[in-house]
């Protein structure tokens, strides 16, 4: 009886490991990311902006085997350029974040675990200072939005996995509180946003 209960005392701290490892709910991902905004028009304004690249940070909490809520920060920075009704041009250089967050639902297929995400953001666009700017008179934007997308985590080992996503931003497009009219398309559009990244489990 003694022996018997000695062998438990010694043994339940490591089921008790091996079941907290089993359980892991959380995870934290750093991405490279770009940002591909679509050409859009409206009110007689034409915005072409170029690809940005930058990063995207994830915490990842799961409240089900399959189910789970994500935060999120993504930094990236590209160009706007406006062509107003009267064919004038506006370059702006600007740092795009994100903050968002989300539902996400995974399904598990052994190493490879599919997902779907979908939420809402807010966004600050912010100009910056410098020669690739070609317009005064402006500041920062700020807007609320959704986001949402599909992905794939491949799981390198009980830690660490791979993870690839197609996320889409659907958000009015900026302004930068510049007077008048010229920067308004006063329409929404969807940013394409592919990221790849790491993820650690804990």
């Amino acid at each position: 009886m003694k022996k018997s209960l000695l062998m438990f005392l010694l043994l339940l701290p490591l089921t008790a490991v091996s079941a907290l490892a089993q359980e892991s709910r959380q995870d934290i991902s750093v991405s490279g990311s770009g940002i591909i905004p679509p050409f859009a028009s409206g009110n007689a304004v034409r915005l072409h902006a170029t690809v940005g690249y930058g990063g995207l940070i994830s915490y990842r909490y799961l409240l089900t085997p399959h189910g789970g809520l994500e935060l999120n920060y993504q930094y990236n920075q590209n160009v706007q350029h406006f062509t107003a009704p009267d064919s004038i041009n506006y370059l702006i250089h600007d740092r795009f974040q994100e903050f968002s967050g989300a539902y996400v639902y995974s399904f598990n297929f052994k190493n490879l675990n599919p997902f779907i995400e979908g939420g809402a953001a807010g966004f600050l666009i912010s100009p910056i200072d410098d020669a690739k700017t070609k317009t005064f008179g402006i500041s920062r934007t700020t807007d609320v939005g959704v986001m949402y997308g599909a992905g794939v985590a491949y799981e390198i080992s009980p830690s660490f996995d791979i993870r690839a996503e197609f996320r889409g931003l659907v958000m009015k497009t900026p302004t930068f509180n510049y007077p008048g009219n010229d920067l308004r398309t006063n329409v929404y559009y969807n940013i394409y946003n592919p990221v790849v990244g790491i993820a650690y489990h804990f």
